[in-house]
């Protein structure tokens, strides 16, 4: 038996980890894992989960790109400015898609659309992301479905 390993026995065994805490805080770490994988498992239970596809609204008619805040507000973020720009030439259809960041539940938000009213999609990749998809599959006149399959798959919705 080694000088280290003598110390530990004569203080009782307790080995000391990272950041002082005793090793006897080990033995809470799988009742802490448990805790944790309930709180996951009883909030996909309730539906508090990720978003399932088929959770896109229904765009309204008379929606236009009014709303979306102007390019030339990013003109030093050079993908921002794209995105808001092409998010205010296809308003209707974002306004007709589920935006994968969860905004609806953390920020009230009612379509992708919605992040673009706001400084919210310059800040979040996936709404960046689902919009420059739509806005090409638009362009190459795919339909609303079509770009809505194609992004439940992209996210695994």
């Amino acid at each position: 038996m080694n000088r280290a390993e003598r110390r530990r026995k004569e203080r009782g065994g307790g080995r000391k980890v990272p950041g002082g805490l005793s090793s006897r805080l080990g033995a809470a770490v799988p009742w802490m894992a448990v805790g944790l994988f309930s709180l996951v498992l009883g909030g996909l239970w309730l539906g508090l989960g990720p978003a399932q596809g088929g959770d896109h609204p229904d765009p309204r008619p008379e929606i236009t790109g009014e709303t979306v805040l102007p390019a030339s507000r990013y003109v030093g973020y050079a993908r921002g400015s794209a995105v808001y720009q092409q998010a205010a030439e296809i308003a209707a259809v974002l306004d007709g898609l589920y935006c994968y960041c969860d905004c609806s539940r953390h920020s009230g938000h009612r379509s992708l659309l919605t992040c673009f009213e706001s400084d919210h999609a310059a800040a979040c990749d996936v709404c960046l992301t689902e919009t420059t998809l739509a806005h090409r599959m638009t362009r190459d006149g795919s339909s609303l479905d079509e770009i809505r399959d194609a992004i439940d798959e992209l996210y695994g919705g």
